[in-house]
């Protein structure tokens, strides 16, 4: 089994683990990493089938990649979930041994797919054609999905250029794995369990996000005992690209909260 890819960036004396989002590798975090490398040591997470972990043959579930990471990244680290990863974040954090000393979710959700006691997020109808669009045709998927999540952004054409830049820059994910992402956003509900976390956590919402209702997000960091959400007016789902200086900010902020 090839090793899940975990990429160690810049410094600092706080340890902070990124986790990327849907189709995506590590390497999206580059603009934020770069400004932060005096002020962490960054592990960056490919997850399986995804970037440099294209040949990891790990299932692409939290259990999984978590207990995968228990001997790769130190216990104690200030967590950061973009999207999808935010599931692998929360996971962390009710792993013993992972033990993340704060939460960072960054335009994620407990659950990805509307319910009829859940209409902060995406309709079924819509997810379900995108699923049916990637069978189809999965280049054409993907690149309708960089446009989403840029989609309403002050930056965004901006932003989609370095998205379709970075997509693809260590290889092409597998068409499998993207199938089993989708399949993890549609099934995985984490609502009941942000009650019983107890670490500092921090919901990052922006406000033009088309893809994470800010409201959702809103409601995660209520749920939580130590929950607190932040909305970026002018940011849109992949907003810490063309935000990465306000990001950073309070990520700084966050780690010193939870020292």
């Amino acid at each position: 089994m090839s090793e899940l890819s975990v990429e160690t960036r810049g410094h600092g004396a706080r340890a902070l683990v990124l986790v990327h989002g849907w189709a995506m590798h590590g390497g999206i975090f580059a603009p934020l990493i770069d400004g932060m490398a005096g002020d962490f040591t960054s592990y960056v997470v490919d997850l399986p089938g995804h970037g440099r972990s294209r040949d990891c043959t790990l299932p692409l579930q939290p259990a999984a990649v978590c207990a995968a990471l228990r001997a790769r990244v130190p216990s104690g680290a200030l967590w950061l979930g973009w999207s999808m990863g935010g599931l692998f974040a929360l996971a962390a954090a009710r792993d013993a041994v992972l033990a993340p000393r704060a939460l960072a979710l960054l335009s994620a959700t407990p659950r990805f797919v509307q319910a009829p006691d859940w209409p902060q997020a995406m309709p079924r109808a819509r997810f379900e054609s995108f699923v049916q669009a990637l069978a189809a045709d999965y280049r054409a998927a993907v690149s309708r999905f960089l446009a989403l999540e840029v989609l309403g952004d002050a930056g965004a054409q901006a932003d989609l250029r370095t998205l379709r830049r970075v997509v693809f820059a260590r290889g092409e994910p597998d068409a499998a794995r993207l199938h089993e992402g989708l399949d993890l956003l549609e099934r995985s509900d984490l609502r009941d369990t942000l009650p019983t976390l107890t670490q500092p956590a921090l919901w990052l919402a922006g406000r033009r996000d088309r893809l994470v209702p800010p409201a959702a997000q809103r409601w995660a960091a209520q749920a939580m005992a130590q929950g607190r959400y932040l909305e970026f007016e002018r940011a849109a789902h992949a907003g810490f690209i063309g935000h990465a200086g306000a990001v950073a900010s309070v990520l700084r902020e966050l780690a010193a909260l939870a020292a």
